[in-house]
This record gives structure tokens, C-alpha cells and sequence, in this order.
């Protein structure tokens, strides 16, 4: 049993405030294999002033002090990229071949990012007028982390922290504690200075809120839900800081005759299965041009039932559980209003698989769906599932496919599928989204990462991702 007992705030392990409890579960079994306690007010208010005593040293580091600490704490991240892999695993369910090589990954990947960003960023200028313009660190952040993709979202928080002179405290998912403790073990070893780096367990209307309603942080950077999204907005209103959000997605994967249509096919209802659905920007939505859509299906259906589901502590390329039992029952809920709506399921359905190893049986496995002839007026068109369900529909023209495609209170992501690079410019222009993902390629690390709409604000990653951690400032030239 793995007791997660104490806070990292100040530089030390300590001893929370609170005295409330949760198990940890792992969702292939649905078996307690911990117990984490979560935080309240108090522990923030402690993290919160060990981070603003550190702002006032670690606030005036140099560039270059600032790009040895990070290349030190890649160097730690590398050492203990198993361990976070196995953490990731056991808390949240991403099969263990993922779950090292690219969940875990995504920690180094983004550091190495914001390193290159760094050196490139110009902390003084002189502007056309002739005067100085700085860029500061902001003060202090509170970072709030989700649980489906833990250590991506971590460091895509912490290190623009770390980079830019900021001091932070971190809540992360306390659904998925363990790989949070991991890192907050490499930042210690990597040398951070008392402070600079705190890390508080909780859920969000204790530790969360208060942290968003702190006066003494400055900034605060939140993914998950767009419901709790809005939440932290409100909460950091009345003290006017600065909040950016990284929220829902329903993205479109626009399917063209023109395209390979075999390869993109297979490649979209993979996407959109990939950490079993639990990604926001996964590409959930597959729009059709009507002549090649009977063709699709068949593939499509092909693809559905060739994706393997299992334990997630075996090696190989099969999705694993959903994350818990509620985010089950959500997905099966949603399957039902899909059946209920009137659109046909493809493939997949209600219920558990029928293969599943006896060992994983009691876990949250549910089966890859695909449901067809969807019409916008259906909530499996318009709601977010996060689960391993895919929508299709077809359009007639490529007009009616961008407006069926923008056809979302969401932005985060949207995919194009052409044989034509002029439809591929001309088609991506249009497209409402933060991301646009062409013909199977995906931005790299240090990349903006960010949504239009009611998928969220600021951006993160590289150069565009240390914006957010930056105050501006100005002064004129020196003159007696």
C-alpha cells in the first residue's frame, strides 16, 4: 500500500494540515494500492508564502543560472523516466508500452522545448521609441493539473515556472498522485532553490479554489473541464490575476476523396481511441466526403474492431481501461444517448469487451465504439465523451464540411485529411481550432498548444508558452 502522506512546500517533505483521506485506485483492477491525503486552505497558505518568500531571489536569477537548473533537471528526468511511467500506469491506466515512451516522455520532451526557448528569448530590448522594455516574472503561480495526461500537463506548467524566474505550487489530479510525487522528487534533486517549487495535494473546490482566490498569487494556469475552467476564473476574479485555461475539445477530422484514404482512416480511428479517448484534442468527430463515405465506414469499422483492449501492464500497442468508474459510466451514458438518438453503432457498443484477460476483468474497460450517419442535433455530436468513441457523418462540399467542422463551442484541435496542399492551406485558414493536424503530422515539443473558443486561453509549449509566466515592463533610456 503507498501512503502519499506529506507535501513538498519550502524545499521539505511535510506534514499536511488537513487529516482527509482518499484510496488510490487503479483503474485495470479497480483495487485500492494507496492512500493520499488532501490538502485544505492552510497548507495552501503555506505553500503560497514559502513560494513568495523564493520569488524575491529566484526572481532576479539570471538567463544562464535559470538554463543550468533546467538542463540539470533533464538530466534528473531521464534517470527516473521508468519510475514515471510505471506511476502513470498504475494511476490512470495508460498501457505500459505509452505510458513510458510517450506519456513519461512528454516531461523531457517539453522540457528540452522551453530550454530552446529559453536561450532564445530576449529578456531586454530596446523598442523603435528608444525606451527599455523587461520581461519579468510574473510572481506566483498556481498550476492545476489534470489526471489524463499527468506528467505532459505538469511540465507544460512547471517548467515556464522554473524558466522565467516564477515560484509555483502545484495541485495535481489527486486521482493520479503518484507520478506528481515523482516529479516533485526530481525537481528537489535537480537542485531548485527552498520554495521555488511546491507541490500541494487536494481536489478542487478545497485546494484549488483557494489557491485561485489567493491574493498573494499572481497567476493561475489550469487544463482540465470547461465547467471547472469557468470555476477558477471566478475564483481569481476578485483579485484580478492572471488565469489561462486549457479545456474541452470535440474535434473534427475532415475526410476528403483525395486523400489516402485507407491510411488516414485507420490513422483518424486510432487517434480518436488513443489513451483509450481520454485526450482532449482527440479527433472525435470524422466528417466524410459523401463519396468515399460508404468506403470509410468499412475501413472504419475494420480499424474498430482490430483495436486490441487490455491490461495496461503488458508491453504492446492495445488501449487500456477508462480512468475510473465514473468516467465508465459517463462513456456508457453517452453510448446510450447515441443509441437513443437514432445513429447507427458501426461498431463496439454498451458493456465491457468480451476478451478481456481474467486478471483485469473487474477494471474499466469499455469497448471502442463508432457510431455512423450522426447529425448535429445528436449530443454525441456536440458533447465531449473522453472515452474510446468515434462519431461520422458526411458532407457534400468542402464549404458545408468546414461549417459542419467549426460547428462546436470547442477549438482546441482540428484534423484535414487531402491529396491537395492548396485544399490543405485553404482548408486549415478556415478551421476554428488552436491546432491543426494535416495528413497524420502533429506539432512538435515547444509548439504552442492552445484553443479557440470555449477550449480555453493562453497557450502552451516553446516561446509562446513562457509568455504567459511574463510580465511586461518599460523604461526609458538612462539620461542625467
Amino acid at each position: 500500500m503507498i501512503l502519499i502522506d506529506k507535501f513538498y512546500i519550502g524545499g521539505e517533505w511535510v506534514a499536511p494540515d488537513s487529516t482527509t483521506t482518499m484510496p488510490i485506485l487503479t483503474p485495470s483492477t479497480n483495487a485500492q494500492i494507496g492512500q493520499v491525503t488532501l490538502g485544505n486552505s492552510v497548507d495552501v497558505d503555506r505553500a503560497v508564502a514559502a513560494a513568495k518568500a523564493a520569488f524575491e531571489t529566484f526572481s532576479m536569477t539570471t538567463k544562464d543560472e535559470r538554463l543550468a537548473l533546467l538542463r540539470r533537471l533533464a538530466e534528473v528526468t531521464r534517470a527516473r523516466m521508468d519510475d514515471l511511467g510505471h506511476a502513470i500506469s498504475k494511476e490512470m491506466g495508460a498501457p505500459i508500452t505509452m505510458s513510458c515512451q510517450v506519456q513519461a516522455y512528454s516531461g523531457l520532451g517539453h522540457l528540452e522545448g522551453y530550454i530552446a526557448a529559453l536561450e532564445s528569448l530576449d529578456e531586454q530590448e530596446t523598442l523603435p521609441s528608444g525606451d527599455i522594455l523587461s520581461r519579468e516574472p510574473i510572481g506566483v503561480c498556481g498550476l492545476i493539473t489534470p489526471w489524463n495526461w499527468p506528467i505532459n500537463q505538469i511540465a507544460q506548467k512547471v517548467i515556464p515556472a522554473l524558466a522565467t524566474g516564477a515560484t509555483c505550487i502545484l495541485k495535481p489530479s489527486e486521482h493520479t498522485p503518484l507520478s506528481a510525487q515523482i516529479y516533485a522528487e526530481i525537481v528537489h534533486e535537480a537542485g531548485y532553490p527552498a520554495g521555488v517549487f511546491n507541490l500541494v495535494h487536494g481536489d478542487g473546490p478545497s485546494v484549488g479554489s483557494a489557491m485561485s482566490r489567493h491574493p498573494d498569487v499572481a497567476m493561475m494556469s489550469f487544463t482540465g473541464s470547461t465547467r471547472a475552467g469557468s470555476a477558477v476564473s471566478k475564483d481569481a476574479a476578485d483579485t484580478v490575476k492572471r488565469v489561462t485555461l486549457e479545456l474541452g475539445g470535440k474535434s473534427p477530422n475532415l475526410i476528403f476523396a483525395d486523400c489516402d484514404l485507407e491510411t488516414r482512416v485507420r490513422e483518424g480511428v486510432a487517434s480518436c481511441f488513443y489513451n483509450t479517448g481520454q485526450s482532449c484534442d482527440a479527433p472525435t468527430r470524422m466528417l466524410v466526403e459523401r463519396s468515399v463515405y460508404e468506403q470509410t465506414l468499412v475501413i472504419a469499422r475494420s480499424a474498430a474492431e482490430a483495436q486490441q483492449v487490455g491490461d495496461p501492464a503488458q508491453e504492446g500497442d492495445h488501449i487500456g481501461p477508462l480512468f475510473d468508474g465514473l468516467q465508465y459510466d459517463r462513456v456508457q451514458a453517452m453510448i446510450q444517448k447515441g443509441i437513443d438518438g437514432g445513429a447507427r453503432v458501426l461498431a463496439g457498443g454498451l458493456g465491457r469487451p468480451d476478451d478481456l484477460p481474467v486478471n483485469v476483468q473487474n477494471g474499466w474497460f469499455a469497448r471502442p465504439t463508432i457510431f455512423c450517419d450522426v447529425t448535429p442535433d445528436m449530443a454525441i455530436w456536440r458533447e465531449e465523451i473522453f472515452g474510446p468513441v468515434l462519431v461520422i457523418t458526411p458532407f457534400d462540399t468542402e464549404e458545408e464540411g468546414i461549417a459542419m467542422a467549426n460547428d462546436t463551442e470547442y477549438g482546441l484541435a482540428a484534423y484535414l485529411q487531402t491529396g491537395s496542399e492548396e485544399r490543405a492551406i485553404r482548408v486549415a485558414r478556415r478551421l476554428r481550432a488552436g491546432g491543426i493536424h494535416i495528413n497524420g503530422r502533429d506539432a512538435g515539443y515547444g509548439s504552442p498548444f492552445g484553443g479557440f473558443k470555449q477550449s480555453g486561453n493562453g497557450r502552451e509549449g516553446g516561446l509562446f508558452g513562457l509568455e504567459d509566466y511574463l510580465e511586461l515592463k518599460v523604461r526609458p533610456p538612462f539620461a542625467l
